[in-house]
């Protein structure tokens, strides 16, 4: 985890965090790293825990999903996935990166979510969530899923101590 300050000329001094782990593409891999960014988001709002408002719980589901999707569709033998959250007084930036290149997500059509299945609705709920979600190549052969919400915003911008 690092946390810096990024002042530009003439302006205030805003704060910026970020947030970086490692984990297992495996369905408790993406709970323990959800987990983990949960923990941070409310160290970085200054509260002993996740809080229980809307914008907290919107990037808790954000996290979820997209970790979630990693471990199950970004699965490859011996590698790892990464989430990265980078949170300023703007909002909260997402990124889930997993070895899976060819395998890009896109949302399924929405008549295709009438079913009985299980799976299938993930990003659906990103895109009706984030403010922006996108899918970034992450060379070698990997990609990078991303999605911001302009509302997280920490309770002290500044330096850090």
């Amino acid at each position: 985890m690092n946390q810096g300050t990024v002042t530009a000329p003439g302006e205030p001094t805003v704060g910026t965090a970020h947030f970086r782990t490692l984990f297992p593409t495996t369905a408790h891999g993406a709970h323990t790293a959800c987990h983990a960014a949960e923990r941070w988001l409310a160290a970085q709002q200054e509260r002993p825990e996740p809080a229980d408002d809307d914008s907290t719980a919107t990037a808790s589901l954000l996290i979820a999903e997209l970790t979630a999707n990693a471990a199950l569709r970004g699965r490859v033998r011996g590698r790892g996935a990464r989430l990265a959250l980078t949170l300023t007084p703007a909002g909260l930036r997402i990124e889930v990166t997993d070895a899976r290149g060819e395998r890009r997500p896109a949302p399924p059509p929405a008549a295709d979510t009438d079913g009985d299945g299980e799976s299938g609705r993930g990003l659906l709920l990103v895109a009706s969530l984030a403010d922006a979600w996108g899918c970034e190549p992450c060379p070698p052969g990997g990609k990078t899923v991303w999605a911001e919400c302009g509302t997280v915003v920490p309770r002290v911008c500044g330096p850090t101590g």
